[in-house]
């Protein structure tokens, strides 16, 4: 008979269009097995070439009288997916021969899975699904294994997880630009009760400020649909801030001590993706703030009499509700080469207390990445990276909640805070990252940044009676050090008045 058409049976993923696409050439022509077994290979191809490595035409060609062949295909589907625990020899048992019995619960593993019971086996959906779950954090090795099915045609997929120790204490000192010399204390728990949930405090002592802060963040809100997660902070700050700090002149407390914001508060913060690129977050916070002095004693003014807060008893309210959209698209979040990433965000307080603060502040960024060949010595990645921002802040403005601009955030060969404080700004950055040798990066990189002419509208003018210019630049070059924490930054910046310093920090800039 002359073939007339060529259709599947037992299929899921295989559209029709497909079939048609690959025998329609042998339609109308007299049926040759031959030509229908190449067919029958591309058929097999294609489940191959989109992931579907265990599915395949599994029967003999049936022939029917009307010319038309049927194909039985059997597409590797999921019959169930189940959670193994191994211990760190890679055993599914202990020393006692019993099954090895995990403190992670087992719904934490599988609502990462897209593979599910009666789906269609797919490698690269599955490389997916064991990305996901390594990247949880709370285990050393995810491996996925295959068993038969009680059905020929089906398959029971088990992901083996090797759990490591989550809890961790630790102890430490270092140096920062904006803090100086500081030691800290915090503790750890990455997966409490074995929900993958996070619980974190920490104590930091410096020459600037001493903060604890208590952190509980639970990543995906049990039966959540739509991956919301949650946190929940408290802490208490104490700093000596850049907005009251810096400059020409040196203005004081009137007792000759530098001013010192005390923030007390907490709030709570919810996170939700909106697509695997967009992710949006809504919160609200809470601060009692104060200005004190070095023995915590309030003080409202300095020496010239410029107020430091909003309210004239030197403590104020702050209760803002917060609202952020995060757009990312880059090739990596650690080093990026490639990509676009855009943050905006809005804060509004609401008036209470007897300070009855009522502000919005606007703030937005953007990063572009573009990967470029300009030295030959190396393979690793080279880029130029891109950063623009500002902000603006509308209605009542207490002046510690100015924006501040120099330092290693801002505008590298200035001191921290020492180039303004402004009720608006812009600020630009751009940088040439290059390798060097093994774990050894190097940047050549330019920052400005301007307060707008806005200084002197932030009460009590902090900028204009330290003499800080409002506008200015810096340029100069970085090392960047591969650590298991991430680059360890080092940059030596000059300013456009001249004067160089070194900045320090964690993290490539953006």
């Amino acid at each position: 008979p002359e073939l007339s058409r060529v259709e599947v049976k037992g299929n899921q993923v295989l559209p029709q269009t497909v079939v048609d696409e690959i025998f329609s050439p042998q339609y109308g022509q007299i049926l040759n097995l031959r030509q229908l077994q190449v067919g029958i290979r591309k058929l097999n191809q294609w489940y191959q070439d989109n992931g579907y490595i265990l599915a395949q035409v599994i029967d003999v060609p049936q022939v029917n009288p009307d010319g038309s062949v049927t194909l039985e295909v059997a597409e590797g589907t999921v019959e169930n997916v189940k959670v193994q625990f191994l211990n760190k020899d890679g055993e599914p048992t202990d020393a006692d021969g019993e099954p090895v019995t995990g403190r992670t619960k087992e719904y934490i593993i599988t609502r990462e899975l897209e593979l599910t019971s009666g789906g269609v086996f797919n490698r690269t959906a599955v490389e997916r699904d064991l990305q996901r779950v390594f990247g949880l954090g709370i285990f050393e090795d995810v491996r996925l294994s295959l068993n038969p099915g009680s059905d020929p045609r089906q398959v029971e997929v088990v992901v083996n997880v090797i759990e490591k120790n989550t809890g961790s204490v630790a102890a430490g000192a270092g140096v920062s630009s904006a803090s100086g010399l500081f030691g800290t204390v915090s503790y750890q728990e990455q997966n409490l009760f074995g929900r993958n949930q996070k619980l974190g405090g920490e104590l930091q002592v410096g020459e600037r400020e001493i903060l604890y802060d208590l952190r509980f963040t639970d990543p995906w809100i049990k039966d959540d649909p739509y991956r919301t997660s949650y946190t929940v902070n408290g802490f208490r700050r104490r700093s000596i801030s850049l907005i009251f700090d810096g400059g020409d002149e040196e203005v004081e407390l009137p007792n000759g001590d530098r001013p010192r914001i005390l923030r007390f508060g907490g709030g709570v913060n919810f996170s939700r993706p909106i697509n695997p690129n967009l992710r949006t977050s809504l919160g609200v916070e809470y601060q009692r703030v104060a200005i004190r002095d070095s023995d915590g004693d309030l003080s409202p003014q300095d020496e010239l009499g410029n107020t430091l807060s909003f309210s004239d008893s030197g403590k104020d309210d702050l209760l803002m509700f917060q609202f952020a959209t995060l757009y990312d698209r880059r090739d990596s979040v650690q080093r990026p080469t490639k990509g676009t990433v855009l943050r905006l965000s809005t804060e509004q307080s609401v008036p209470i207390g007897s300070s009855s603060i009522f502000m919005n502040r606007l703030r937005g960024s953007l990063s572009y990445y573009l990967p470029v060949s300009l030295v030959r010595y190396s393979q690793e990645p080279q880029s130029l990276a891109f950063n623009f921002q500002a902000g603006t802040v509308i209605g009542d403005l207490p002046p510690y909640e100015a924006f501040s601009l120099g330092g290693s955030s801002t505008v590298r060969g200035y001191d921290e805070g020492e180039l303004g404080t402004g009720r608006s700004y812009i600020q630009a950055t751009a940088e040439y990252r290059f390798p060097v040798f093994s774990v050894v990066s190097g940047a050549l990189f330019f920052d400005a940044a301007s307060d707008l002419g806005t200084g002197s509208e932030v009460p009590g003018d902090p900028a204009g009676v330290r003499g800080k210019p409002g506008s200015g630049f810096g340029y100069g070059l970085g090392v960047r050090i591969q650590s298991p924490l991430g680059p360890i930054r080092v940059d030596y910046g000059i300013s456009d008045e001249g004067e160089g310093r070194f900045h320090f920090g964690l993290g490539e800039r953006f």
